[in-house]
């Protein structure tokens, strides 16, 4: 039987972490393209301690009304062809490298809101500088004209971190402001150890 709307305990705004079955993460989806996996009974296996209820309407012959629980990790049979998509470097934006910097500046080391930060690039790029993950890093505007079309050494301006490619796992961290503290637990269980979400003060929420 068909379900119907959301039921208690669930919300419009919650992502559902997508796997193959092997475990890795192929992307996120809302509750209601999840509902589809579960019917199509493409669901391998679950889990999270986030558990979600939807309800739909009642047997007529029972009298019971039909629910479906699923949960907010779900690994999905033949997934496997989009294995590719994800295999290759993630995409470089803007929204991405200020997360993976966590809003501090690379020069002054302040935290900025993303609207006062610039995607400053280490080599300039009248100097061959390309925009890569390795080559730009969040800079507060002050910084950035301060250190203008110069190098950081040349500007006096060291660097106070190293750029680097974000791994599979962290990726899909810094593509998705609202993940759920288990969704959060997985998904941090393979970012590597140099990874600065494993900072102190772990990862920090666009102000």
């Amino acid at each position: 039987m068909p379900l119907g709307p959301v039921g208690m305990g669930t919300s419009s705004s919650v992502s559902i972490l997508v796997l193959d079955a092997g475990g890795t993460p192929r992307r996120w989806i809302d509750v209601e393209e999840a509902v589809g996996y579960y019917y199509k009974r493409q669901v391998a296996w679950d889990l999270g301690e986030h558990a979600f209820t939807l309800r739909g309407g009642v047997n007529r012959a029972t009298g019971e009304r039909s629910t479906l629980t699923l949960r907010s990790i779900v690994a999905v049979r033949g997934d496997c062809s989009r294995r590719a998509r994800f295999e290759h470097t993630p995409a470089l934006t803007r929204s991405m490298l200020f997360a993976r910097d966590r809003f501090i500046c690379a020069y002054c080391g302040g935290r900025f809101r993303p609207g006062d930060l610039t995607a400053e690039h280490v080599q300039p790029q009248s100097r061959g500088g390309r925009c890569t993950w390795t080559n730009l890093v969040s800079a507060c505007k002050p910084c950035n004209l301060r250190k203008g079309n110069r190098t950081p050494e040349q500007a006096r301006m060291p660097l106070l971190y190293v750029p680097y490619v974000p791994s599979l796992h962290e990726a899909f961290i810094l593509r998705n402001r609202r993940i759920l503290a288990d969704q959060m637990e997985f998904l941090m269980a393979g970012v590597p150890a140099t990874s600065r979400l494993h900072a102190a003060d772990g990862m920090a929420a666009a102000i």
